[in-house]
Protein backbone atom coordinates (compact mmCIF):
# COMPACT_ATOMS: atom_id res chain seq x y z
CA UNK A 1 0.00 0.00 0.00
CA UNK A 2 2.68 2.28 0.99
CA UNK A 3 4.22 1.71 -2.78
CA UNK A 4 1.18 2.46 -4.47
CA UNK A 5 -0.05 5.61 -2.02
CA UNK A 6 3.41 7.67 -1.17
CA UNK A 7 6.61 6.42 -2.66
CA UNK A 8 6.15 5.93 -6.78
CA UNK A 9 4.07 9.18 -6.82
CA UNK A 10 6.96 10.88 -4.19
CA UNK A 11 9.79 9.71 -6.81
CA UNK A 12 7.67 10.94 -9.67
CA UNK A 13 7.83 14.18 -8.18
CA UNK A 14 11.50 14.71 -7.11
CA UNK A 15 12.67 13.16 -10.69
CA UNK A 16 10.58 15.75 -12.57
CA UNK A 17 11.40 18.45 -9.39
CA UNK A 18 15.15 17.19 -10.89
CA UNK A 19 14.26 17.79 -13.97
CA UNK A 20 12.88 20.73 -14.04
CA UNK A 21 15.80 22.05 -11.81
CA UNK A 22 18.35 20.67 -14.36
CA UNK A 23 16.36 22.56 -17.25
CA UNK A 24 15.92 25.57 -15.54
CA UNK A 25 19.81 26.21 -14.67
CA UNK A 26 20.79 25.49 -18.18
CA UNK A 27 17.81 28.12 -20.34
CA UNK A 28 20.02 30.91 -20.50
CA UNK A 29 22.71 28.57 -22.74
CA UNK A 30 19.56 26.81 -24.74
CA UNK A 31 17.89 30.20 -26.01
CA UNK A 32 21.72 30.88 -27.60
CA UNK A 33 21.99 27.73 -29.66
CA UNK A 34 20.74 26.91 -32.87
CA UNK A 35 17.41 24.88 -32.65
CA UNK A 36 15.38 23.31 -35.74
CA UNK A 37 12.29 25.35 -37.06
CA UNK A 38 9.85 22.57 -35.92
CA UNK A 39 11.87 22.77 -32.10
CA UNK A 40 8.22 22.87 -29.73
CA UNK A 41 7.88 25.71 -27.27
CA UNK A 42 8.49 24.85 -23.66
CA UNK A 43 4.89 25.18 -22.85
CA UNK A 44 4.42 22.33 -24.64
CA UNK A 45 7.41 20.35 -23.85
CA UNK A 46 6.44 21.12 -20.08
CA UNK A 47 2.98 20.04 -21.08
CA UNK A 48 3.97 17.30 -22.57
CA UNK A 49 6.40 16.09 -19.80
CA UNK A 50 3.57 16.47 -17.15
CA UNK A 51 1.30 14.24 -18.88
CA UNK A 52 4.19 11.62 -19.06
CA UNK A 53 5.02 11.76 -15.37
CA UNK A 54 1.99 11.23 -14.78
CA UNK A 55 1.15 8.40 -17.00
CA UNK A 56 4.28 6.13 -16.05
CA UNK A 57 3.40 7.10 -12.25
CA UNK A 58 -0.08 5.11 -13.02
CA UNK A 59 1.74 2.67 -14.76
CA UNK A 60 3.85 1.58 -11.93
CA UNK A 61 1.43 1.53 -9.43
CA UNK A 62 -0.73 -0.61 -11.52
CA UNK A 63 2.39 -2.93 -12.18
CA UNK A 64 3.04 -2.80 -8.52
CA UNK A 65 -0.50 -3.52 -7.45
CA UNK A 66 -0.23 -6.26 -9.71
CA UNK A 67 -2.52 -9.14 -7.33
CA UNK A 68 -1.31 -12.76 -9.12
CA UNK A 69 1.32 -14.59 -8.03
CA UNK A 70 2.04 -15.42 -11.64
CA UNK A 71 4.38 -12.67 -12.54
CA UNK A 72 5.16 -11.59 -8.51
CA UNK A 73 9.20 -12.39 -9.67
CA UNK A 74 8.93 -10.08 -12.34
CA UNK A 75 8.24 -7.08 -10.32
CA UNK A 76 11.54 -6.41 -8.68
CA UNK A 77 13.18 -6.42 -12.20
CA UNK A 78 10.35 -4.00 -13.31
CA UNK A 79 10.38 -1.76 -10.80
CA UNK A 80 14.42 -1.84 -11.13
CA UNK A 81 13.92 -0.46 -14.87
CA UNK A 82 11.06 2.04 -13.64
CA UNK A 83 13.81 3.94 -11.38
CA UNK A 84 16.79 3.32 -14.26
CA UNK A 85 14.38 5.17 -16.22
CA UNK A 86 13.94 7.85 -13.81
CA UNK A 87 18.07 8.11 -13.73
CA UNK A 88 18.29 7.99 -17.33
CA UNK A 89 15.58 10.88 -17.42
CA UNK A 90 17.54 13.11 -14.86
CA UNK A 91 20.68 12.32 -16.77
CA UNK A 92 19.61 13.92 -20.14
CA UNK A 93 18.71 17.13 -18.47
CA UNK A 94 22.19 17.22 -16.46
CA UNK A 95 24.23 16.33 -19.85
CA UNK A 96 22.18 18.23 -22.11
CA UNK A 97 21.18 21.44 -20.22
CA UNK A 98 24.03 21.38 -17.15
CA UNK A 99 26.83 19.88 -18.92
CA UNK A 100 26.18 21.26 -22.45
CA UNK A 101 26.94 18.13 -23.90
CA UNK A 102 24.34 17.90 -26.40
CA UNK A 103 26.12 14.78 -28.45
CA UNK A 104 25.98 12.48 -25.01
CA UNK A 105 22.82 13.30 -24.46
CA UNK A 106 21.73 12.59 -28.11
CA UNK A 107 23.28 9.05 -27.44
CA UNK A 108 21.69 8.66 -23.66
CA UNK A 109 18.30 9.65 -25.00
CA UNK A 110 18.85 6.33 -26.98
CA UNK A 111 19.51 4.35 -23.88
CA UNK A 112 16.43 6.07 -22.48
CA UNK A 113 14.25 5.61 -25.50
CA UNK A 114 15.60 1.76 -25.07
CA UNK A 115 14.59 1.58 -21.61
CA UNK A 116 11.13 2.63 -21.57
CA UNK A 117 10.37 0.19 -24.58
CA UNK A 118 11.85 -2.52 -22.09
CA UNK A 119 9.41 -1.49 -19.57
CA UNK A 120 6.77 -2.20 -21.74
CA UNK A 121 7.77 -5.08 -23.04
CA UNK A 122 8.33 -6.48 -19.44
CA UNK A 123 4.82 -4.68 -18.30
CA UNK A 124 2.50 -6.01 -21.47
CA UNK A 125 2.19 -9.39 -19.82
CA UNK A 126 1.23 -8.27 -16.40
CA UNK A 127 -0.93 -5.20 -17.73
CA UNK A 128 -1.78 -4.39 -21.19
CA UNK A 129 -2.64 -0.95 -19.78
CA UNK A 130 -0.09 -0.24 -18.07
CA UNK A 131 2.03 -1.20 -20.72
CA UNK A 132 0.10 1.30 -22.97
CA UNK A 133 0.00 3.98 -20.47
CA UNK A 134 3.85 4.36 -21.41
CA UNK A 135 3.72 4.21 -25.21
CA UNK A 136 3.18 8.40 -25.44
CA UNK A 137 6.32 8.77 -23.33
CA UNK A 138 8.40 5.78 -25.81
CA UNK A 139 7.06 8.20 -28.77
CA UNK A 140 7.73 11.42 -27.39
CA UNK A 141 11.47 10.04 -26.40
CA UNK A 142 12.09 9.04 -29.75
CA UNK A 143 10.84 12.45 -31.44
CA UNK A 144 13.12 14.08 -28.65
CA UNK A 145 15.83 12.00 -29.23
CA UNK A 146 15.75 12.89 -33.19
CA UNK A 147 15.38 16.55 -31.84
CA UNK A 148 18.63 16.06 -29.97
CA UNK A 149 20.31 14.90 -32.69
CA UNK A 150 19.52 17.61 -34.88
CA UNK A 151 20.49 20.13 -32.36
CA UNK A 152 24.17 18.39 -32.21
CA UNK A 153 24.62 18.97 -35.86
CA UNK A 154 23.36 22.66 -35.57
CA UNK A 155 25.84 23.24 -33.06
Amino acid sequence: MLWKTLIIPAVTIGVALLGSSLTSSGMDWYRGINLPSWTPPGSVIGTVWTVIFILATISAILVRSYPGAKYAKRIPLIMAAFVLNAMLNVGWSWLFFSLHLIGWAAWEAILLEANVIALIVLIRPISRVAAGLLAPYAAWVAFATVLTFIIWQLN
